[in-house]
């Protein structure tokens, strides 16, 4: 039998911090933002922790070692040990240990991250593909990683070297604005080479076995801001998670969601950690209510009548969008009911 399609977020008559056992959090966008902290994060993070819930930080990004993010999270007032701390280099590395022999070399096309969890695997980090590299791995490598980096990589692909990629996100947020991510850096390489390599990162099977390998998590949630790594990540490991507001994704690309990125529950920032969640009902009319509000699919639109707080009118919508889009995205027009929620 298929898994079933999400068509509203679920509620929770308890606090997710006591019906999970393990957050599992992204960071940027859900923890901090241009390295400083999110509202509401490092209190509510400390009461889920106070509260017996386990926190795991599981970050795409490549570059920096689990003791640097434990580092800077702590600076943030957040204390985190490196264990704590999963990274798609630790993903990738424990994929290439896993087809190749202990002391393999590894072309590195990346920065620190993927040499530490290289090392931490048994593998050799080499820089050239005259190093007669076993395989060769891309990670995001900082704004200043040098265009040679990428001919050392289509040097080795083209001998026949198999090309892993830590994680493939076009892009990654700054402190300026938006920058290209590992998966641009990725697509120079495929351009030049043709090939496609093993991927690890979120949203895929193997940055999941990652985190639960690390963690032991048996009621895990997934608490991300990005619906095609966090969401669709949680959807392919086939746990719950928890989508907050105060990253990338934005009310019209929610209610577009097609299933993989419907999240379990939705909220506005980590304070959802630490309350239930309402439920959505439907009526005998065809709407959804949810607090205050009521939704419905029109002609062509959504529509969108009460009041109360702007979450219960956004799960609402959610409803009446998800139910009409049924195995696919919702196509029907957001936009006058998603001003009135302020979005």
């Amino acid at each position: 039998m298929g898994r079933s399609v999400r068509t509203s977020p679920r509620g929770s008559g308890r606090a997710l911090s006591e019906a999970y056992d393990t957050a599992l959090l992204d960071l940027d966008g859900v923890v901090y933002a241009g390295g400083h902290a999110i509202a509401h994060a490092v209190d509510s993070l400390a009461a889920a922790r106070a509260g017996g819930m386990r926190l795991a930080y599981v970050t795409n990004n490549a570059l920096r070692t689990p003791d640097t993010v434990a580092g800077h999270l702590t600076e943030l007032g957040i204390p985190t040990g490196a264990d704590e701390v999963i990274t798609s280099a630790q993903a990738v590395a424990r994929l290439i240990a896993d087809e190749l022999p202990e002391g393999a070399r590894v072309l590195v096309i990346g920065g620190e991250g993927l040499r530490v969890a290289l090392r931490e695997r048994g593998l050799l980090p080499v820089e050239s593909a005259d190093d007669d590299p076993a395989a060769v791995v891309q990670g995001y490598g900082g704004p200043e990683l040098p265009w040679g980096r990428f001919a050392e990589a289509c040097y080795a692909i083209a001998r026949g070297v198999p090309w892993y990629a830590s994680n493939t996100d076009l892009t990654i947020p700054g402190a300026r604005g938006i920058a290209p991510g590992n998966g641009a850096a990725v697509e120079v390489v495929r351009i030049a080479t043709g090939a496609d390599p093993k991927v690890a990162g979120k949203p895929l099977p193997p940055m999941h076995r990652e985190t639960i390998l690390r963690t032991g998590a048996r009621r895990p949630l997934v608490v991300g801001d990005r619906l095609d790594t966090d969401i669709e990540g949680a959807f392919n490991g086939d746990v719950d998670s928890l989508l907050v507001l105060t990253g990338v994704t934005d009310g019209a690309r929610l209610l577009a969601a097609p299933p993989e990125h419907r999240p379990t529950y939705v909220d506005a920032d980590l304070r959802g950690l630490l309350t239930g969640q309402p439920e959505v009902a439907g009526d005998a009319e065809g709407g959804f209510r949810c607090g205050g509000w009521t939704a419905r699919a029109g002609d062509g639109r959504l529509d969108l009548d009460g009041d109360g707080a702007a979450e219960d009118g956004l799960r609402a919508l959610c409803a009446a969008a998800w139910t009409a889009g049924g195995a696919r995205g919702c196509a029907l027009d957001s936009g006058k009911a998603l001003a009135r929620l302020g979005w």
